[in-house]
């Protein structure tokens, strides 16, 4: 345990470490913890599973040990799933301390949270959404005194796509203070934290895994190139294939939407597969039931959505299938760095459409490295094909049977309140300027065809001149 003493660290955290197994500082934690210990901001790009989140968590409990109170520091994160786990980790390796945490997420009791935040835990960890929801609707807490603000998955959380924290952010850096020490960790450097690195202030600390490829080298990265309408057929091959030879794995499935997740969920039971989805559109207690009952192996299978793709490490799985290619080269790295953690190996397949070359072509790009074919016997796929198409079709009316697209109306009503919107008056405002669209659409097509007809008008006209050219030349040749 020689490594860590030289990192600072006292003798009580180096034995938390001794009993959960951790010998060594990998090198994220190596690099960033004396930088942190100097009381330094520090920004820690590495690769998923290499330990990051002991980067941050180790020094912020040396700290909290030498000057105790609440609240000590405020850990901020994209999703549900991931802040539990990091609370996890602080309760873990602060048991000799008596630490208390906070977890701030959406989906619980904001009554009992707003009791739990009164209290002054040590550590608060939060979703950006509701801690701002907190922030502006409490006064019974104050997050004026922390010491450590840390954003994990900080490239998430700071980009600005279909969900955008940016409003929420505000609120919350506008409450805690100006003199703190912040903390970024990421397994992806994006644009913007390259634009934060050169804006940054307070001489913070910078470190990025110099390895040039971007996942670990224990995975084996695959790909299998599939028609769009056999994907599924493929799907079901793979994880018999996989089952049969090793009944003990864990595997995790990615797809891109809540219906497709809930979809496969129902398709793969159907073929008595031990599987368990994992979306937005479930309750809190359904998605916390759902993590659990796949950690401890009862369900061998986890279908997700990329709220599953980041941060969660789940030391049994075995096997990542993209059930689609992802969009983005990142969401690829984060999807695929569920499995070959912590020097492990793993596998990970990408089943690939006539339509995805493009983005395989940007995925090998990002990682520095060629994929892989796995190879797959057609035959015995199109044996099964038949009855997977019509169980996937039974499933999709089962489904429309039952009030999920009302779930994710009522859902979007929900957000709509909370930002202070008439959702009534937003229906109306979005269906007058679907009208407008329309009309526009309509008045463009009929200057075209109006354009069109003027076009087809002096065509014909040219064509009778020179008809009449032709015929007067006609008739002077004859005389």
């Amino acid at each position: 345990m020689e490594g860590f003493a030289k990192l600072g660290l006292s003798s009580w955290i180096i034995e938390q470490c001794k009993q959960l197994g951790i010998c060594k500082p990998s090198p994220v934690q190596e690099n960033c913890i004396p930088a942190i210990m100097e009381g330094r901001d520090c920004m820690g790009c590495a690769k998923t599973g290499s330990g990051k989140t002991a980067a941050f968590v180790l020094p912020i409990l040396q700290k909290l040990s030498e000057d105790p109170f609440g609240i000590f520091c405020l850990v901020i994160t994209p999703t549900r799933e991931l802040a539990y786990q990091i609370a996890e980790q602080f309760r873990v390796l602060g048991k000799p301390l008596g630490l208390k945490d906070c977890i701030i997420v959406g989906g619980m009791d904001m009554v009992a949270q707003a009791v739990e935040l009164s209290r002054k835990p040590h550590i608060v960890i939060a979703t950006p959404g509701r801690l701002a929801d907190h922030i502006r609707s409490s006064n019974t807490f104050s997050i004026k005194k922390i010491r450590f603000l840390v954003l994990d998955e900080a490239d998430r959380l700071l980009e600005q796509g279909c969900t955008d924290f940016t409003k929420d952010l505000q609120v919350i850096l506008g409450a805690v203070p100006a003199q703190r020490q912040t903390l970024l960790f990421s397994a992806t450097l994006t644009d913007t934290l390259q634009e934060l690195k050169s804006i940054a202030m307070n001489k913070p600390f910078f470190w990025e895994s110099t390895s040039e490829v971007r996942t670990v080298e224990q995975l084996d990265q695959r790909y299998i190139l599939v028609p769009e309408k056999v994907k599924d057929a493929y799907l079901v091959h793979l994880l018999k294939k996989f089952q049969e030879a090793h009944e003990d794995w864990c595997i995790m499935i990615f797809t891109n939407t809540c219906k497709n997740c809930q979809i496969l969920n129902m398709m793969l039971r159907q073929f008595d597969f031990q599987s368990v989805a994992l979306h937005s559109m479930m309750k809190q207690k359904q998605r916390f039931a759902a993590l659990a009952k796949f950690k401890s192996s009862i369900y061998k299978i986890l279908i997700a959505t990329d709220v599953a793709s980041r941060g969660l490490d789940i030391p049994t799985v075995q096997v990542v299938i993209n059930h689609n290619t992802p969009g983005l080269p990142k969401i690829y790295i984060h999807r695929v760095g569920r499995t070959a953690r912590a020097g492990r190996h793993g596998l990970a397949i990408t089943l690939v459409t006539q339509y995805d070359i493009h983005l395989v072509h940007a995925v090998e790009q990002q990682i520095n490295m060629k994929l892989k074919e796995y190879s797959v016997k057609e035959s015995e796929v199109l044996k099964i094909l038949t009855p997977v198409n019509v169980t996937r079709r039974e499933c999709e009316i089962k489904l429309e049977c039952t009030d999920f697209d009302e779930k994710k109306e009522i859902n979007k009503r929900k957000q709509l309140i909370l930002e202070g919107k008439d959702p009534d008056l937003e229906a109306k405002r979005k269906a007058e300027l679907e009208k407008i669209k329309k009309q526009k659409k309509k008045f463009k097509e009929h200057i075209q065809e109006t354009m069109q007809k003027k076009k087809d008008s002096v065509v014909r006209r040219k064509q009778k001149k020179n008809r009449l050219r032709q015929e007067k030349k006609a008739a002077k040749s004859q005389q």
